[in-house]
């Protein structure tokens, strides 16, 4: 059987493109579609800063009899790209329906895309963006509806990939934290005496005046993330600027619980951080993946009735590590937050490398438990 790829470059294919995923999920009760105006500002090159100084391209595939099987985007980031060994490109947004052949053609074809552009491999699934978001290939656990910003995908991708010859790159881990579990009585009571001893003081984001503490939040999280206790880590991260961290509050002023974006002082300096927003899949769920203006105050309305919590990012100056800080901060931000939104049922922290063995235990430590893998492979050509 024949196949052919289609770029997409107009509406109608922008259509299929989202189309085609509903199909192959409609009959699946947990998956939620993402917001379709975020997967298409990813490919909008007046929204996001990563076509200045990269490509992506996206493809409908069809069979023989001009039915859709696939769809799937290709990405490079040169300079980005030049740290990783070898140099990698990307694969994202993959669906496809469940045949080898259909996803042998896809790695084909992506070879030789790369290839043309002087890549002899890439990785996938990835973002084209940072790896915060629609990252990784979901590999455990297919019972539960994604979270915010996570992908969802049917069992069998995995097999079909590994099948082409795919190695693993990488794990990250989700973890999960049921709300009504009681916080370890030892460890609040070692925090409490943490929060004495450094002079620490808590508060949230004031998110009427946001630019000291969104300048605040960006010091914190690029010395954290440039100096990192697991090395190897370090190679892909990229300094956050002011205008992302203000564009990031702006977005988020609109619908997060306050209570939930924290920063912690030590001294009156800031010195860690989380930010923890309300699922918004509860909303998409309800619209479709679609937000018309009529349906704005459904945000408004998750800050009062949500019922899930995603941790989106999170920094501890290096100086305060293992002191218990970070600890700190979570036992504040489950208090707090769970205090301000009583309908909270459970918070998913995603995105915990699988080599991240010091955030794996801090949050075991916090009562969380792994519950979800999402993986990224590569592929040597």
């Amino acid at each position: 059987m024949g196949y052919r790829f289609e770029k997409i470059t107009d509406k109608k294919g922008i259509e299929l493109f989202h189309s085609f995923q509903a199909d192959l999920y409609k009959n699946n009760p947990v998956w939620i579609p993402p917001f379709r105006f975020e997967i298409e500002n990813i490919f909008d090159p007046s929204e996001n800063s990563f076509f200045q100084t990269g490509e992506c391209e996206r493809f409908i595939m069809f069979n023989d009899h001009d039915i859709p099987v696939a769809r799937f985007s290709l990405m490079n980031q040169p300079e980005r790209d030049a740290v990783l060994q070898p140099k990698m490109g990307g694969l994202g947004f993959l669906e496809l329906v469940n045949d080898q052949n259909v996803m042998n053609s896809i790695i084909g074809f992506a070879s030789d895309w790369h290839s043309e552009r002087g890549y002899s491999a890439f990785r996938g699934p990835i973002n084209f963006g940072e790896n915060d978001n629609f990252w990784g290939l979901l590999v455990e656990n297919f019972e539960e509806e994604p979270i915010y910003g996570m992908h969802y995908h049917h069992a069998y991708y995995k097999k079909l990939i590994e099948a082409t010859g795919a190695e693993r790159l990488d794990d990250h881990w989700s973890y999960r934290r049921d709300f009504d579990q009681p916080l370890p009585e030892r460890l609040v009571k070692i925090t409490d005496r943490i929060e004495d001893r450094l002079n620490v003081e808590i508060r949230p984001v004031d998110f009427k005046n946001p630019e000291k503490d969104a300048e605040a939040i960006r010091n914190i999280y690029n010395r954290a993330w440039a100096d990192q206790d697991i090395v190897d880590r370090e190679q892909e991260f990229t300094e956050l600027t002011r205008e992302t961290v203000m564009e990031m509050v702006d977005q988020m002023k609109r619908i997060v619980i306050n209570d939930s974006v924290l920063i912690a002082s030590i001294d009156g300096v800031p010195a860690s951080f989380v930010v923890s927003i309300p699922d918004l899949n509860q909303v998409s769920k309800a619209t479709g993946g679609r937000m018309h203006w009529w349906q704005i105050p459904r945000l408004f309305l998750l800050k009062r009735n949500a019922r899930r919590l995603r941790t989106l990012v999170f920094g501890t100056l290096p100086e305060y590590r293992k002191k218990g800080l970070e600890a700190l901060v979570f036992i504040r931000g489950i208090q707090m937050t769970k205090a301000a939104c009583p309908s909270l049922e459970y918070l998913e922290g995603a995105w915990v490398s699988e080599k991240n063995w010091l955030m794996q235990r801090s949050l075991e430590a916090l009562g969380c438990y792994h519950h979800k893998t999402h993986r990224t492979y590569k592929w040597e050509f």
